[in-house]
């Protein structure tokens, strides 16, 4: 303080009207946290609001010393109220992409109270990130596909798939009403498949696609035949894996990776347990009441609610 002092009133005596502006911004950014003064604030008789958006104005226009910009930029000073608010939202994308794995938001979404989807749309448009070149490049580090070539509904549904397939594959057990969000990633990856559909996607939807390990049905498979009657299907599998592990174990919790060796009608099964019961519970709602039952009669409460 005393350093301060002595530079601006004996080392810089004709600029005191300065020294007494960067005082008062002192003061509010300590009262206040930040130097994000309102054009018309006062502090007392000092028009501050308007003494911050001159100093900006001059650095803008390369007619501030270096000294003077380093004094303010220690008080928390942004140049460009601009870039500013692009990394407050940048910070909001993040916070998005961290529940969502994709920055291709619905418009409607939001995170940190700010309009995160709108925002990130209006950056999509074309033109909206020239003479901005840094802020492409922030919204890449977070998402590469943040700006993909294909509609962004395929996208957050391509990224609720890929998160699936993290820890392990469960390539099998992703059918029709497994949902994320509210998407029905199972039905979404049946309609991909389709050789029809997989012929019009874009090759980079494709790559994607297959670097996950997702290939297109043989025609003869597009439409499933009916199973015989008295074969068992994935739902039946996982209850007989199910309640052999509850007859072994006692309990019908299971770790999400274990894999439940199971043998029906003299044919042995490898039935990933822990991910048929995370999968058949999140889609519960459209599970018919006798299946619902099977559950809660191995004693699965949330089957029976």
């Amino acid at each position: 303080m005393v350093a301060d002092w002595v530079s601006f009133n004996v080392i810089d005596t004709e600029r005191q009207d300065w020294a007494r502006g960067w005082a008062k911004l002192k003061a509010y950014t300590e009262r206040v946290g930040n130097a994000r003064v309102p054009y018309g604030h006062r502090e007392g008789a000092t028009p501050l609001g308007q003494w911050v958006a001159e100093q900006r104005r001059a650095y803008g226009a390369g007619q501030m010393t270096g000294q003077r910009a380093r004094r303010l930029e220690q008080l928390g000073m942004v140049w460009s109220l601009t870039d500013e608010r692009f990394q407050e939202n940048l910070e909001a994308a993040k916070t998005y992409y961290a529940q969502h794995w994709t920055l291709c938001a619905p418009r409607s979404a939001t995170a940190l109270d700010k309009p995160v989807g709108q925002w990130l749309s209006n950056l999509r448009r074309p033109g909206a990130l020239d003479g901005h070149p840094e802020w492409k490049t922030a919204l890449e580090a977070v998402d590469t596909d943040w700006n993909p070539s294909w509609p962004a509904n395929w996208q957050r549904h391509y990224a609720a798939l890929r998160e699936m397939l993290v820890e392990e594959s469960v390539l099998a057990y992703v059918e029709p009403g497994v949902t994320v969000h509210g998407m029905d990633i199972g039905r979404w990856l049946q309609k991909n498949r389709q050789h029809a559909v997989w012929q019009a996607l874009m090759d980079g939807q494709r790559e994607r696609l297959e670097a996950l390990g997702v290939v297109p049905l043989p025609p003869e498979q597009e439409t499933p035949a009916k199973a015989p009657q008295g074969t068992s299907g994935a739902f039946e599998r996982g209850v007989a894996a199910l309640a052999q592990y509850r007859a072994r174990t006692g309990s019908v919790t299971v770790p999400r990776a274990h894999i439940e060796a199971v043998v029906i009608d003299g044919q042995e099964h490898s039935v990933k347990l822990g991910v048929f019961l995370s999968n058949t519970k999140s889609r519960r709602g459209k599970l018919a009441a006798d299946k619902l039952q099977a559950l809660a009669d191995l004693g699965l409460e949330w089957a029976a609610a």
